[in-house]
């Protein structure tokens, strides 16, 4: 049986970490270096750190943050944020980073997904998808962090970005995103019991319990929070503890 995975994320603007609710209202939140660090020493199992704004201001995520991140942490950990090329990702896996995440930038242009498949392999290459459930029923998705919508159904993109390459899928639903009131079960289910690639479930995590009902009812690969980590709501052992009593297999 795999092991479940625990991933601190970590939303990087302007160097600092923040958090927000809904996608807005960013507040500080520290040192994403020393936050990083901090995670890894807890048992954390990957950490993903996104550069919030790179695409929406278009810039490039900050390859000297991520080599020094990369000297200070021992876990695997995605990038993501403004990445559009083969060059870019090459940049980034050279200052250290284990994967990419592309969003917006492989949404407009798919080939980009078989582009960085072809190039570094299909476990370097993190599909994030940010999708809210609309009156009609359905979940869709949206770009430039959750600024743009789309009339895409989150399922469908989802499929065709691991029919190009994608490794991995992670779902974020901005309806659920810092309310700490539990994760999008049935749309991380859909995807999860669907696609042939792990699923990382994103938003909404606020209990232990909200991580044992992901990976039990949704079947996720894995669960991404933020804000309960940052300002120390639950901290990471605890919440291993918790899943491992539950009979959740997970790295201790």
């Amino acid at each position: 049986m795999l092991t479940k995975r625990i991933i601190p994320c970590l939303d990087i603007k302007d160097g600092r970490t923040v958090k927000g609710t809904n996608f807005i209202d960013l507040r500080d939140a520290g040192d994403p270096v020393e936050l990083g660090a901090l995670y890894a020493k807890q048992g954390a199992d990957e950490l993903v750190f996104l550069d919030i704004t790179a695409t929406h201001e278009k810039r490039k995520t900050l390859s000297e943050l991520v080599n020094k991140i990369a000297h200070h942490i021992n876990i695997p950990f995605t990038v993501g944020g403004g990445i559009s090329s083969v060059e870019d990702v090459y940049i980034l896996l050279q200052n250290g980073a284990d994967k990419i995440s592309v969003n917006t930038s492989a949404f407009k242009r798919p080939e980009l997904i078989r582009e960085l498949e072809k190039d570094f392999g299909s476990q370097c290459v993190v599909l994030a998808i940010d999708t809210k459930q609309e009156e009609d029923g359905e979940w869709y998705v949206y770009l430039n962090g959750g600024r743009v919508k789309t009339d895409i159904k989150c399922f469908d993109w989802a499929k065709q970005g691991v029919d190009l390459g994608a490794g991995e899928i992670l779902l974020t639903s901005m309806d659920h995103d810092g309310t700490k009131a539990g994760f999008a079960l049935e749309i991380t289910k859909l995807l999860a019991e669907n696609l042939s690639v792990p699923v990382i479930a994103s938003g909404g995590g606020g209990k232990t319990e909200h991580f044992k009902d992901v990976f039990n009812k949704a079947n996720a690969d894995a669960a991404l929070a933020a804000s309960i980590f940052h300002f120390k709501e639950i901290d990471i052992p605890e919440l291993k503890q918790y899943l491992h009593l539950q009979h959740i297999n997970v790295r201790l």
